[in-house]
């Protein structure tokens, strides 16, 4: 299921790389010295898409999901606070550097007030938040 999911990804993403392919073959073109949409101009922007797409995936995922750059959060729009009872938007942080609840069975949501309190808990505890 996992890798169904990560090739539909990959898909959608190399086709969201194509989608430049307009504002990429003129430029192309531009320092090529040929003609904005001729056919080798629009190649090589498809071929270039390609191949940034092939490679960003792989960056793209690591910047936005890697714990030793920024924290993951969970996040429900509908929730109660685990601390003040409080309904509304709840937090949980799921997983940074030295931190790992992403196997937790019992999670803690959190509002906004209750979550800030929790992380200067955690700092406090060395926590690299």
């Amino acid at each position: 299921m996992f890798k169904k999911d990560l090739l539909k990804k990959y898909i959608l993403y190399l086709f969201r790389w194509q989608l430049s392919t307009p504002i990429l073959a003129p430029i192309v073109a531009l320092f090529t010295g040929a003609k904005p949409f001729s056919g080798s101009a629009v190649l090589g922007a498809v071929v270039a898409n390609l191949i940034g797409g092939l490679i960003f995936f792989w960056v793209d995922k690591f910047i936005f999901t890697s714990p030793l750059v920024a924290p993951q959060w969970e996040i429900l729009e509908k929730g109660k606070c685990y601390d003040c009872g409080k309904k509304g938007r709840v937090f949980r942080l799921i997983k940074t550097r030295n931190y790992d609840k992403t196997m937790d069975k019992n999670p803690e949501f959190r509002c906004e007030q209750c979550s800030y309190k929790k992380l200067e808990e955690l700092r406090i505890k060395g926590v690299k938040v």
